[in-house]
């Protein structure tokens, strides 16, 4: 009876991470942060901005798998996407800003306390891609 108990909890869980909605007035939020960062639940990375790089930012964003537009727009200068993780489809936010001179990129956690470098990995793909 225990183990139904705890397969059903494990399923509720899993069926809540992926199903819970998503407020974009919550996560898309300006990007504070003016310099790269890592931090326990994402990472921050700012790159010069050129004509067309939000452009090409968006593109390879659009690109990744389990990515889809949360809200925003380029040309608003303001792009926030949701990424899913494969197996359990826990939603990365990744918000992309052009500021001034510089595009401001910043990844994070929904859920959780370590993102185990993930929106590292993926924010530096992107600039990886860029170049």
């Amino acid at each position: 009876m225990v183990l139904w108990g705890l397969i059903g909890a494990i399923v509720a869980a899993m069926a809540y991470v992926r199903l819970a909605p998503i407020d974009p007035e919550r996560w898309h939020l300006p990007v504070e942060m003016a310099e790269d960062a890592d931090l326990a639940g994402g990472a921050v990375r700012v790159i010069p901005a050129e004509e067309g790089t939000l452009q090409a930012v968006d593109e390879l964003m659009r690109g990744l798998p389990r990515t889809r537009v949360l809200a925003g727009s380029v040309d608003a200068g303001h792009v926030t996407y949701v990424t899913r993780s494969a197996v359990f489809g826990f939603p990365d936010m990744t918000t992309v800003e052009l500021r001034g001179n510089d595009i401001r990129m910043f990844g994070r956690l929904r859920f959780g306390a370590s993102d185990l470098g993930v929106n590292r990995k993926r924010l530096e793909g992107v600039i990886a891609a860029l170049e």
